[in-house]
């Protein structure tokens, strides 16, 4: 009908082993197969070609955990998140934890501000497992959502303060804050996130 606002389908993909920041990458850039399992092994396996100067000798255990990620389960780290995220335009800032996530700008332009990614700790068997956990915050037509894949369905957020206590949550409890920017739209207080 004219004149009213049509609710946008919000992109999600759930959780599936370790794949977490596959999930994360596509739930933030809001598009199914944006990035493949198979992409983030490739920037993975250059990653570790491109920093090992001397290269280690192989190890039967070096077929599974290779440098960069798990080559069953995923379990991907930050340096393939950040090749990720350059090679579709965006510029990764590794948000300075003693400022807390006020100054993370969360009123910045879509133009400018593509969204957030969390790594926060995980213990599962009663502490007997501990892991990490990629999550994906956006502001999808004004409104900010947590895309996190164990989640069943994005969860929206009220206003910019729930997501201001949302991130200084994660960070009070040991997690990483990652500001996404698209490219060329980066401010000059940036390297202060």
């Amino acid at each position: 009908m004219q004149g009213e606002k049509q609710d946008r389908q919000i992109y999600h993909e759930k959780q599936k082993l370790q794949f977490c920041l596959l999930h994360a990458l596509n739930n933030l850039l809001q598009e199914k197969d944006c990035f493949t399992r198979g992409e983030l092994d490739v920037i993975a396996d250059k990653l570790a070609l491109d920093g090992d100067v001397d290269k280690p000798r192989w190890a039967p255990l070096s077929m599974i955990f290779a440098p960069h990620h798990n080559r069953l389960t995923g379990n991907y780290d930050v340096n393939v998140l950040i090749a990720a995220l350059e090679a579709r335009g965006r510029v990764v800032v590794w948000h300075d934890r003693r400022n807390g996530a006020s100054s993370i700008g969360l009123d910045q332009s879509d133009e400018t501000l593509a969204g957030i990614m969390l790594n926060v700790p995980v213990r599962k068997f009663a502490g007997l497992w501990r892991s990490r956990h990629w999550i994906a915050l956006r502001r999808i037509d004004g409104l900010w959502y947590n895309l996190d894949s164990d989640l069943d369905k994005p969860k929206s957020f009220q206003n910019e303060d729930e997501v201001t206590e949302f991130v200084d949550n994660i960070i009070n409890h040991g997690g990483e804050v990652l500001v996404v920017l698209n490219e060329n739209q980066t401010t000059n207080d940036s390297s202060s996130l």
